[in-house]
């Protein structure tokens, strides 16, 4: 009889990418949602519980006959003023589950965090799973609330060895299955554009089907109280447009945007926020696009084998998705 894994999260791009994984492997799963998902027809090994991972006896019912729970599920609305509307769903929630699941003795307890929670680097010398969280993102509403749950699963797990706890810690993913869209928003907003006006710094990308296999490798070989990020590429946000212009054979001009412009809207962004107006707009956020925000996968492609494909075709599927669901021509 195959496994059965409890997956929150799997609407989105990373839990969609997720299911499919596991489905491959022979697991069955149950995935805890607020509403229907592709899942709901044509998946018989997926069974879909309508419910609310706030809710604790949603949680309980869901959680019925698993030997597995992979927390994908999180608020990640960079318009959000309070902290506290992170921190109910991203901190207490995630340590409510985690308590139901080490209650009903589950096998093994993923949580899916963000490579922020880590001390970022240079492309000489990345971040690593040993760097402590550093501004700008100890200041930003959602990664910090990622470090905070991050710290608090930490502590659980020196605690707590009926359940093994592991974490993995993404950075940017782009792929298939994007259907808000989430993370792909930097495909759409530089697509056969005319002019593309881009930050001064970077980041790391991933193919989500690489963080998949990350993290189903790391629910089935991760080492307790162990955290593992899933990065591939450190590009600035100038080679990631050049790469996209490439990749859809357009004639986009590039621009770059001074850093104290963005610092300006930034100050603009925060007084819009101090009068109530929710933004994506504040100094936080525009500070992290002034910085290159890069980061190292030795420990996951060591330790979690992990799988690295080009960015590329992470683009090339990014852009085959988006025209699948008609968001772009």
């Amino acid at each position: 009889m195959s496994e059965k894994v409890l997956v929150t999260g799997a609407n989105g791009m990373l839990g969609t990418n997720v299911v499919l994984t596991l489905l491959s492997r022979g697991y069955k799963v149950k995935a805890l949602l607020r509403s229907k998902s592709i899942f709901s027809n044509g998946y018989p090994d997926v069974e879909i519980i309508i419910g609310d991972i706030s809710n604790k006896n949603d949680v309980e019912a869901a959680m019925n006959d698993c030997t597995a729970v992979i927390h994908i599920a999180a608020i990640t609305d960079p318009n959000l003023i309070n902290y506290s509307e992170y921190k109910v769903i991203n901190v207490n929630c995630t340590k409510d589950l985690l308590n139901v699941a080490i209650e009903r003795m589950v096998k093994v307890f993923v949580f899916v965090s963000s490579a922020n929670v880590f001390g970022y680097g240079t492309k000489t010398n990345p971040g690593t799973e040993e760097k402590p969280i550093m501004r700008p993102f100890s200041e930003s509403g959602y990664a910090f609330s990622k470090y905070e749950a991050h710290s608090l699963l930490a502590k659980i797990a020196k605690n707590s060895f009926r359940t093994k706890i592991i974490e993995v810690n993404p950075t940017f993913m782009l792929g298939e299955y994007d259907s808000k869209p989430s993370s792909g928003r930097i495909i759409l907003m530089g697509y056969k554009k005319r002019i593309v006006f881009y930050p001064p710094g970077g980041k790391n990308f991933i193919h989500v089907k690489d963080a998949a296999n990350g993290l189903v490798n790391a629910f089935e070989k991760g080492e307790h109280g162990q955290a593992y990020l899933l990065a591939n590429q450190n590009m600035s946000y100038k080679e990631f447009f050049k790469l996209l212009k490439s990749r859809s054979e357009s004639n986009t001009l590039l621009l770059k945007v001074p850093a104290f412009i963005l610092i300006i809207a930034g100050l603009g962004g925060n007084l819009l926020r101090f009068f109530g107006i929710k933004t994506a707009i504040s100094l936080t956020n525009m500070r992290i696009l002034c910085i290159f925000n890069y980061y190292c996968n030795s420990k996951a492609v060591d330790k979690l084998d992990l799988t690295i494909t080009p960015i590329s075709e992470a683009i090339d599927d990014a852009i085959k998705w988006f025209k699948k669901i008609k968001l772009i021509n």
